[in-house]
């Protein structure tokens, strides 16, 4: 009996050092049960395509995962390998940089019943903090740590960018010309970058280059943010430059693509997309983008055709429309948490008259759980559009317009939905059709917009007019 007590004291005393580490077991990483098989694809990918010098995280991240799959033999290979990447390529880290690794083989042991070897890394770890002199046994304080958990939060998703940000902040503190913390920093700036015209990560990625000049990854980035500020010419210098290197190829060519599209270059894009998709088949990012580059050919045949298409044109169109559903349906069965992989491929089943089929897709889109603010923002302008120009619905796109803008996300979206309503309530006012309805929403237009006169002029119109029609009132 008494032995058994000892045991369960001992496992406790473990588990409650264990809790202190600092590794993946500890950062409260938010993953998705549904987006564990898409981030080990991208793990995977990195592991092959990106060059980097930072994988040793990138391993204790495929561990974690492998982890959460119930593959515990295959999280401690993982473990290995990033055991072994630290003596063949950072010794120069010093046992530093083995902390993470060793808090996660501790929580891994621990998992798997094996309490001695569990010991054996809360040990290791706690002879590092002494010898670094930190003021905790299990855990320690230094930008190295700080940078670690900023990599895996950014790995990990959008719902964990706005911690990664403080992780990346806290280590430039400490060391603001630290190339590696000025990466994370840039990069996570520009993922929370919900609006093309915001210009916060625009900087931060210029240092991350200027700090890391071989880096081509974190270029594609910077052209990218260029492109959104009107500064293409430089941008596309970037892109080249990096299409010019072998490093990191596969992103390169994705991001390429993804500037050539929005620049109108769509043959140009689907020519790299290809290249890409040759060695990585199973990227949902991929084959969404070739959706993208098809639905950009559609809007152009459109666009070229003042009275709507016909003939050629219209077979073209379909034919495209056809090709972009089913390289969404392919990011989706990829990728089932792509938001807006629902949108893109409902309004395709919209624009050859299959509206069930794009109301089941919205209604996925509306309905997805911890949807970031700017995405839930955009659904709901892109269905307003929907009900507007394919179902004759302006009382329904109002209702979501209105619904969007309710989220208070300072976002391009926003900025869309905004104009959307107004042009909608200009409308109405213009055709005499619900005109205090459509002056109040014109007034919360302008207070939205910061114009506080106009807005006070659109109310006491809409104010006068229902005294008009209500005398009594």
């Amino acid at each position: 009996m008494h032995e058994k007590e000892d045991q369960e004291h001992h496992r406790t005393m473990i588990e409650e050092n264990c809790n202190q580490l600092r590794c993946h077991f500890t950062w409260e990483l938010v993953v998705e049960d549904s987006a564990v098989p898409d981030l080990e694809n991208r793990i995977w990918e990195e592991i092959e395509f990106l060059d980097t010098k930072y994988n040793v995280g990138i391993y204790n991240l495929l561990a974690y995962v492998k982890h959460l799959q119930g593959q515990d033999e295959d999280a401690l290979q993982s473990l290995n390998e990033a055991e072994d990447l630290i003596h063949r390529e950072h010794a120069d880290l010093s046992d530093i940089g083995s902390l993470v690794t060793w808090g996660n083989y501790a929580w891994l042991y621990y998992h798997m019943g094996r309490l001695e070897e569990a010991q054996t890394y809360l040990d290791k770890v706690e002879d590092t903090c002494q010898k670094f002199a930190s003021r905790f046994c299990y855990s320690m304080e230094c930008p190295e740590m700080d940078c670690a958990e900023g990599w895996a939060l950014l790995k990990c998703g959008r719902q964990n960018y706005v911690r990664a940000r403080a992780c990346f902040e806290k280590a430039l503190q400490v060391e603001p010309e630290n190339p590696e913390f000025s990466t994370g920093y840039a990069i996570t700036l520009y993922r929370l970058d919900s609006d093309p015209n915001n210009v916060i990560s625009l900087n931060p990625l210029r240092q991350a280059v200027r700090l890391n000049p071989a880096d081509t990854y974190i270029k594609v980035l910077l052209a990218l943010k260029l492109q959104d500020v009107n500064q293409e010419d430089e941008g596309e210098m970037y892109i080249e430059e990096a299409l010019g290197s072998t490093t990191s190829l596969m992103y390169i060519l994705r991001y390429a693509a993804k500037f050539y599209r929005r620049k109108g270059c769509v043959e140009r894009a689907l020519e790299l997309l290809q290249r890409a998709l040759q060695e990585t088949p199973s990227s949902a990012f991929l084959h969404h983008q070739i959706g993208l580059c098809y639905r950009s050919q559609v809007f152009q045949i459109k666009n070229q055709t003042s009275r709507g298409p016909r003939g050629q044109n219209r077979e073209n169109i379909n034919s495209l429309v056809q090709l972009a559903i089913h390289k969404f349906q392919r990011t989706l069965a990829l990728k089932p948490t792509y938001e807006l992989a629902y949108v893109d491929l409902a309004e395709m089943h919209a624009e050859i008259g299959q509206y069930r089929e794009a109301e089941d897709n919205f209604q996925r889109a509306l309905n997805m759980n911890n949807c970031a603010e700017d995405k839930q923002q955009e659904i709901h302008l892109r269905y307003g559009n929907f009900q507007q120009l394919h179902q004759n619905s302006e009382d329904k796109a109002i209702t979501h317009y209105l619904k969007g803008l309710k989220i208070k996300e300072i976002s391009y979206a926003r900025g869309k939905l905004l104009k959307a309503l107004k042009q909608l309530a200009e409308k109405h006012l213009h055709h005499n059709i619900q005109i205090v309805e459509s002056l109040s929403l014109l007034g919360l237009v302008h207070k939205l917009q910061g114009d506080m006169n106009k807005a006070l002029e659109c109310y006491e119109k809409a104010l006068r007019h229902t005294t008009f029609l209500n005398p009594d009132f």
